[in-house]
């Protein structure tokens, strides 16, 4: 009887454990805990120039710094909100340990638009920004060709925005 409560012990206590890795994991979703692409070889001179992606979306980032946007969607959480953003703002190239990152930041809005018109009509709805700043992931395909991208929506999916080269560029 002894050896039967000692392992019952040992398995509730094990049980217990594994309880408390399950809530302790239950909200890391791919990218809460991203750290970057490893990419540290990207110039701002190959960087600069426009960028585009399926949704429309277009950004022209100037030699300069200085920036252009159409239709850029938000970042995160920010992406439900459903409005896309179009103005005049800055850029820099940044590198770190996880890999580098275009910092853009929207200084001027010029335009609201919405990707549906649920959104549009929705008075719950927030009012978009009128200043706001992205973080851009920098990336190369399998042709060593950059992209940029960052993550939208819910964590625990880890959907991811894209922007390539623009055709012609």
């Amino acid at each position: 009887m002894a050896g039967g409560s000692r392992l019952r012990a040992w398995g509730v206590t094990l049980g217990g454990f594994m309880a408390f890795l399950v809530v302790l994991t239950a909200c890391a979703g791919p990218y809460q805990y991203y750290e970057g692409t490893g990419i540290h070889d990207a110039t701002a001179a190959e960087v600069a120039g426009g960028w585009e992606n399926v949704e429309g979306t277009r950004v022209v980032l100037g030699k300069d710094g200085t920036a252009l946007l159409e239709k850029l969607d938000g970042q995160d959480f920010d992406f439900e909100d459903g409005w896309r953003l179009s103005g005049a703002g800055t850029w820099q190239l940044t590198d770190d340990n996880g890999g580098q990152v275009v910092r853009l930041a929207l200084t001027a809005r010029t335009r609201v638009e919405s990707r549906s018109s649920a959104t549009a009509t929705d008075t719950s709805t927030p009012e978009p920004p009128w200043t706001y700043a992205w973080s851009f992931y920098v990336d190369r395909d399998q042709h060593d060709k950059l992209k940029l991208f960052f993550f939208y929506g819910d964590p625990d999916i880890g959907n991811a925005y894209v922007m390539t080269r623009e055709t012609g560029s």
